[in-house]
């Protein structure tokens, strides 16, 4: 017979309804940061094939190309918004069930658009359109994700719950990295250019449909269920309503301290995993090959990380691990870059600090997403840590390689994505050390 585990917050939860709730949160945000990493990686080509017509600049179309990355950051704060209202108020299951279809149809169609020198000006457009919807699909998935994870979680154990968002992050981007080097050993140049960037988004269809079935499976969160029979009209059997909404100005606060805490992990977690690639190959000449391999040991360092840390912010607090590994990223940012850039430097030696560099942005990453649910009510939860993860990587992620590919080629100054992570991570601990040192023990508020 199973033993259920009491939550901190009331109720229990079984082992085994926890560990479905890990999987059905887990698979949607694996497949959003698997195309935003495939994008990512595929930025050079899917510029040449989209935004450069005859003539055309290789950097211009490059920054066109992170515009657009950058355009579906900022409609995230839509979705998280929309689909936040939707999902605390009517549940999680329901609203993650909306967010996996539409991500999933919008990846998809990407893989089946037709360029530039097929359709013209309107190729960038509809690209531009599709990564809206995914901005918004992307945007409503985080805060259900973590709100089931962190809400089935068993006592004590809310860190690692929370965690296992961030380590299906660096899988995805470990995924999107995967296919984009296998795809550039077996294909030819001209192959990769012309049809093979587009198998890594057809292949979200399959992942999609695997990730439907799996939140067909899941039920509501004992949070949100109690929450809503607390609100019914009376106690005699009443189907529960929806979870009275929490006081807008404690949410706003919350909202604008949570993406505070989060800009560090934002702006380096993107700068060293997402768009090295990029500067790579087009400041320090790296082929591409290459770039992907050091993109890979980056994120091989960021999930070796994660789990661990999200673990030991449930022993020693949020705020020590976090605000250590803040605090790390801008110690070592100029260092890494040096060595990045040095032609003498042994591949031993840039191998083991891309590895690092990832594994310092996990101990942010790790704690992350439990530091989030606590900050927020069961009836704001939804949307309130959504809307903070989704702000700060708007402004911190998704113009992190709009703004050093551009800053790079205005002043020339190759150290601008060292310069991005320092400021950035250095307003972060700020933010960081306002956390309590006993919220991991409290119990999640209703």
């Amino acid at each position: 017979m199973t033993t259920p585990v009491h939550g901190l917050a009331g109720g229990t939860v079984e082992p085994p309804r926890a560990r479905r709730a890990l999987v059905a949160g887990s698979v949607g945000n694996f497949i959003e940061w698997y195309e935003f990493g495939v994008y990512g990686y595929f930025a050079t080509i899917i510029a040449a094939n989209f935004f450069t017509p005859e003539g055309g600049s290789e950097v211009e179309a490059l920054v066109k190309t992170y515009a657009s990355f950058a355009l579906a950051f900022f409609f995230r704060p839509v979705g998280a918004v929309v689909f936040g209202r939707v999902g605390d108020r009517i549940g999680r299951r329901p609203t993650l069930i909306l967010v996996v279809l539409l991500m999933t149809v919008a990846t998809t169609l990407i893989g089946l658009l037709p360029t530039h020198a097929t359709v013209g000006a309107a190729a960038p457009w509809l690209l531009t359109l599709l990564r809206v919807l995914q901005g918004l699909s992307a945007g409503g998935e985080f805060g259900g994700a973590v709100s089931i994870m962190t809400e089935f979680a068993p006592p004590g154990r809310r860190g690692l719950y929370g965690a296992w968002q961030s380590f299906t992050v660096a899988l995805g981007l470990l995924a999107g990295a995967g296919m984009a080097a296998l795809l550039a050993t077996v294909l030819s140049e001209s192959e990769l250019n012309g049809w093979g960037w587009r198998l890594p988004f057809l292949l979200t269809l399959p992942l999609g449909l695997a990730a439907l079935w799996l939140r067909l499976r899941l039920e509501e969160t004992p949070s949100f269920r109690r929450t809503a029979r607390a609100q019914a009209p009376d106690a005699g059997g009443a189907p529960p309503g929806p979870p009275a909404a929490a006081p807008a100005r404690e949410v706003a606060k919350a909202i604008a301290l949570g993406a505070g805490r989060l800009m560090g992990w934002s702006a380096a977690g993107y700068t060293f995993l997402v768009v090295m690639p990029s500067y790579l190959q087009n400041t320090l000449n790296a082929t591409f090959q290459q770039a992907l391999t050091a993109t890979v040991l980056a994120n091989l360092g960021f999930a070796a990380s994660i789990l661990p840390a999200g673990a030991l912010s449930d022993r020693i607090g949020r705020r020590a691990v976090m605000v250590t590994g803040a605090a790390l990223v801008a110690v070592l940012a100029f260092p890494l870059l040096h060595l990045l850039q040095d032609p003498a430097a042994s591949t031993a030696a840039k191998s083991l600090a891309v590895f690092a560099a990832g594994a310092v942005v996990g101990l942010m990453a790790g704690p992350g997403p439990a530091m989030l649910a606590e900050m927020f009510p069961t009836r704001a939860r939804y949307t309130g840590l959504g809307l903070a993860y989704s702000l700060s990587n708007a402004v911190f992620s998704g113009c992190a390689g709009l703004i050093i590919t551009e800053a790079v080629e205005r002043t020339g100054d190759i150290d601008i994505p060292a310069h991005y992570v320092v400021v950035t991570c250095a307003v972060s601990t700020l933010a960081l050390l306002t956390l309590r040192g006993d919220d991991h023990r409290r119990a999640l508020r209703d």
